[in-house]
């Protein structure tokens, strides 16, 4: 490049004498529409087997050269110039070198009576495609995009190459050298993606403004770099806000959860070509993209109006007494728990609650007990620490909550297999889904215990069902609990109707446990499970999907538990609170097992009486702390296990999320 700034510097000095030589030299006289001319390789070969001029026909050839002539080579001219001087020799080709390069020089000065003195002079059309091509590959194969608040797209890079591959490697997203309508429509989707429970910073939605302003009609024209950068930029955002949008941003199995619902990818590429850059209304594509279900949508409309009352602030906090406020009791805090409970909706507007009384009761205590309930807390009408501190918790954490909701909804394929049961960990509560013929069904359950022995989150199918079960203990109870307590107690076993089984599932004793059996108990090689009957652990029925954890719905000899606001008590199985509803739910296309059979099996004297299920019933066990019901009731739990912390911090890493895939 130094060599060519010298050369150019020195004919810049002659330009005056050698203009009329450049525009005779009778390289341009050929006709300018064919695209080919605008190869170098073309000119070059043009130019070394073209005679020179005559002297006195030079300027009969200056009469013939045209701007379009000129601009033709457009930005391939340093090129050119090197192939020149690289494909023959000096001797022959210099004076050609030189009359391009100036000729060259000289187009750069001429403008067209219209055009502005600012205008610069394009390429031709297959130049510019060349240029768009070769800048697209290189920032592909790259796998990074500087200008994007997360740069990395190396997840998507496979899926942006097909994108542009099967369009020819042309700009997607600008027409006539403008921002198409389409891509407009979707940096507004962008901008928006806090409604979809998104952040619009995944997306750049503060950077497009500056990006597009570059296409002003006052600003300067953007050159072929400034759109393939523009058009990359949204291609990325687009497929990163329609995956994330349809299969939500992480993998579930990252946290181990056994969720394998569909291909975790969408077909970005066909999507983006067949229902995106050419729609009509961008806004109602985007919307077919989202999960198909009612809660979903409800969720949705509920997180639109959290982040509405985030944005008017949280208001003054509420005091914590020393000691719990009951109804009828004086609190200090009335003012600021009248417009606490007025702003979520709880106190409502027709409600008559004096803003001047300190005495806590009437319509105030009916609505702590409609926030407790809505919040998974006791209703007893106290405001003790717990209550006060749910009433304290920041809006933008319930918007948090909503939006982990949402997420955890698009992990669930839109095909899947209906109708379900469905259990919400957080919620401690089963439930069937409302928009199918069988009948709607909800209870509460009892789940694993938080510390010690959480119960997974997975789906599977459920098979069969069994009355007046064996209990066949795992090992881990066995060793940590049994042995134990048999160790203290040789009756302990008998006492509860406990018998030890060999591998092979003979019974080897049912009474007082000798050194040998417990030493078999110790070691693994001796099991053992519990008798049916009433006091069994698994009540008089179970619901299997067999799975790896080894975990399935029970009823329980102990439903004083589900009284309990909180109900992490298992180790690791469901238990249900209405079993009979439950299993007539399950059986109902089984001919003959209504409620009344059902009972009589479950008090019957035959055991361990297994019924098969003609058509498996898809189960999931799903963890989410944000619940909005279909009378848009919105429902807030305790993050009992972690998860919403563990997704929340993998979440502000930004983009590529992991992929244990």
């Amino acid at each position: 490049m130094r060599l060519v700034g010298r050369t150019l510097r020195r004919l810049l000095c002659l330009r005056r004498k050698l203009s009329p030589l450049i525009r005779g030299y009778g390289l341009l006289c050929m006709p300018s529409q064919n695209t080919r001319k605008s190869s170098p390789n073309w000119w070059m070969t043009k130019i070394a087997n073209h005679p020179m001029p005559a002297p006195n026909n030079l300027w009969l050839f200056s009469r013939s050269i045209t701007k379009k002539h000129m601009q033709v080579l457009g930005h391939n001219w340093l090129r050119v110039v090197g192939e020149l001087w690289r494909a023959a020799s000096f001797a022959r080709l210099a004076p050609a070198v030189a009359g391009l390069a100036l000729m060259l020089i000289l187009s750069a000065s001429v403008e067209p009576a219209s055009s502005s003195p600012t205008a610069r002079p394009q390429a031709s059309p297959s130049a510019a495609l060349n240029l768009t091509q070769a800048e697209l590959s290189t920032l592909i194969n790259s796998g990074t995009l500087p200008e994007l608040k997360w740069p990395t797209f190396s997840d998507y890079q496979q899926r942006v190459n097909k994108f542009y591959q099967e369009g020819g490697y042309a700009l997607a997203w600008i027409q006539n050298n403008q921002p198409s309508p389409q891509a407009l429509a979707m940096i507004a989707q962008f901008k928006q993606a806090d409604l979809k429970g998104l952040n619009p910073e995944d997306f750049d939605s503060l950077r497009w403004d500056q990006r597009v302003a570059k296409f002003r009609p006052l600003a300067a024209r953007p050159s072929v770099s400034d759109l393939v950068h523009f058009d990359l930029a949204l291609t990325v955002c687009a497929m990163r806000f329609i995956s994330d949008l349809r299969v939500g941003r992480v993998n579930p199995q990252h946290f181990s959860f056994a969720i394998d619902l569909g291909p975790r990818k969408y077909d970005l590429p066909e999507h983006l070509r067949s229902k995106v850059i050419d729609a009509q209304d961008v806004s109602a594509a985007m919307a077919q993209v989202e999960p198909p279900y009612d809660g979903y949508r409800r969720a949705e409309a509920a997180l639109a109006t959290y982040l509405k009352l985030a944005a008017q602030g949280d208001g003054a906090r509420l005091s914590v007494p020393e000691r719990s406020v009951r109804p009828g009791n004086p609190y200090a805090g009335m003012p600021q728990l009248i417009a606490r409970l007025r702003q979520l909706g709880d106190l409502a507007p027709g409600q008559e609650a004096p803003p001047d009384s300190a005495i806590y009761r009437g319509a105030m205590v009916d609505a702590v007990k409609h926030f407790q309930r809505r919040h998974g807390l006791e209703q007893d009408g106290i405001l003790g620490a717990g209550t006060i501190s749910e009433l304290n918790k920041p809006l933008g954490y319930r918007v948090q909550q909503l939006q982990l909701a949402l997420e955890r909804y698009r992990w669930v394929a839109p095909n899947f297999p209906e109708p379900p049961v469905l259990v919400n960990i957080p919620e401690f509560r089963l439930r069937t889904l409302r928009r199918q013929p069988a009948k709607f069904l909800t209870m509460r359950v009892v789940v694993g215990r938080a510390y010690r022995s959480q119960t997974p989150v997975f789906t599977d199918q459920m098979r069969y069902v069994i009355f007046r079960p064996y209990w066949n203990v795992p090992i881990s109870i066995q060793r940590r609990e049994l042995v134990p307590k048999t160790e203290r107690n040789r009756g302990y076993l008998a006492a509860n109707r406990y018998e030890v089984t060999n591998r092979s599932g003979v019974v080897v004793s049912d009474g007082a446990v000798s050194d040998d059996i417990l030493s078999g108990l110790r070691s693994g090689a001796l099991s053992i499970r519990q008798k049916p009957g009433p006091k069994n652990a698994l009540g008089l029925v179970k619901f299997i999907f067999p799975n790896n954890y080894n975990v399935y719905l029970h009823s329980t000899p102990a439903p004083e538990l589900f009284s309990r606001a909180r109900r992490d008590f298992s180790h690791g199985c469901i238990r249900v609170e209405d079993p009979v509803p439950l299993a007539a739910w399950v059986l109902r296309d089984k001919p003959g097992w209504d409620e009344g059979r059902i009972k009589a099996t479950m008090n019957g004297a035959v055991d361990n009486v297994q019924v098969n299920l003609d058509k498996p019933i898809p189960v999931l066990i799903l963890y989410s702390t944000a619940v909005v019901e279909p009378d848009n009731e919105i429902r807030f739990f305790d993050d009992i296990y972690g998860y919403d912390k563990a997704l929340q911090k993998v979440l502000d890493t930004g983009p590529p999320y992991p992929n244990p895939n």
